[in-house]
């Protein structure tokens, strides 16, 4: 299974990113139990959970500093998942990492839940 990120960028505060997940080697169904998260990890900080979604029902889950800013979506179909990143502010600066897990994880934040990961995708926010 090989995951590939995208879209990150240069952006002034306030303005929009959409992140994409192309994953190989996995077909993903309404009856897949499995769950994208979004994570990112800022210069001498540790990686932190941003977002997930179930690939099944499309459950949704996000970090309270990106609730309401970000959303999370995922295209069965096409074998991806997108992170709609708005209002984005200098703390939102990371590199962006998208990663699938190989079954319903207890918890979707915690990075050990997950088996494949993508390289990452920078964002920089301006002020």
């Amino acid at each position: 299974v090989q995951l590939q990120a995208s879209g990150g960028g240069l952006v002034q505060a306030g303005g929009s990113l959409r992140l994409s997940c192309a994953v190989s080697g996995r077909t993903f169904s309404r009856f897949s139990s499995y769950v994208m998260g979004w994570f990112r990890q800022a210069p001498g900080k540790e990686r932190e959970f941003v977002a997930a979604i179930s690939w099944s029902i499309g459950n949704t889950w996000y970090a309270d500093s990106v609730k309401g800013r970000f959303t999370v979506s995922r295209d069965n179909a096409k074998n991806t998942a997108s992170l709609q990143l708005n209002n984005l502010k200098p703390e939102d600066t990371a590199v962006h990492y998208c990663a699938s897990t190989s079954y319903y994880p207890t918890n979707y934040a915690y990075t050990g839940e997950y088996d494949y990961w993508g390289q990452g995708t920078e964002v920089t926010v301006s002020s």
